[in-house]
């Protein structure tokens, strides 16, 4: 069930919210910040699993990262588009958890799947400002117009280059086990599945490396990056200046 929360994260498949920004939503929870997280589609075109173990699989790794809800909104996994259709069950999960910033996939990635969403929760966070769409929640209640304050792009297989990189230094062991808990998915010593580009454990240490590459630029051990939509606000130059 979605309930009100500060930062949405949205994925288009399970496991990309884990790849892409469960650190900065972790660093966040633990600032006193509230997040849930929607999925766009089921990933039942993935090679390895199921749709009910990825089910399975996204629910744990919901209760390690500490989101207070996890929703999918059935889209077609590779063939999902940008339909009024789809729009609308996006507009109905902004509506109703309302959040102030929306996490949202790659804006350019190697998956066109990762795109094409990336469009998609863009577009479907203006309208859901629009009071003259109309939309019901799961209590067929009708909803107010909400509209998040920032869209931010996490960054996927591609190696963009970062508008901004939030410190997850102290939360890299939640992200790598956020991740793990999709075992379908990546590396299993004892799988008996067919082997793909990311169920090795060189990928899982691409994911460690590219964290450190990304923490580099803000000098920090680990960090995650984001492109934005729009510039990012600063009150004075000194605001972007951690304290020691």
């Amino acid at each position: 069930m979605i309930s009100a929360v500060d930062i949405l994260g949205i994925g288009v498949h399970p496991d990309d919210v884990e790849l892409g920004c469960i650190g900065t939503l972790a660093v966040h929870k633990d600032l006193g910040y509230s997040f849930g997280i929607v999925d766009l589609t089921r990933g039942e075109l993935g090679s390895r699993g199921s749709v009910s173990i990825r089910d399975a699989e996204a629910e744990a790794s919901a209760k390690i990262s500490g989101a207070d809800f996890r929703v999918n909104l059935d889209m077609r996994d590779g063939f999902f588009e940008i339909t009024e259709a789809n729009l609308l069950k996006l507009v109905v999960a902004i509506r109703s958890a309302k959040p102030d910033i929306v996490l949202a996939n790659a804006i350019k990635d190697r998956h066109p799947d990762h795109g094409r969403a990336a469009k998609l929760i863009s577009r479907a966070c203006f309208l859901a400002g629009l009071q003259r769409i109309k939309t019901i929640d799961n209590q067929e209640v009708e909803q107010l117009p909400h509209r998040p304050k920032r869209v931010y792009h996490y960054i996927q297989d591609y190696n963009l280059v970062p508008d901004l990189v939030i410190d997850i230094t102290d939360h890299i062991d939640t992200k790598l086990n956020a991740i793990l808990a999709f075992g379908s998915q990546f590396y299993d010593p004892n799988s008996i599945e067919q082997n793909t580009p990311i169920s090795s454990k060189a990928f899982l240490d691409f994911i460690k490396a590219k964290a450190r590459v990304y923490g580099r630029h803000i000098d920090a051990e680990f960090g995650e990056g984001f492109t934005c939509e729009t510039p990012v606000r600063l009150n004075n130059l000194f605001d972007s200046i951690p304290p020691l």
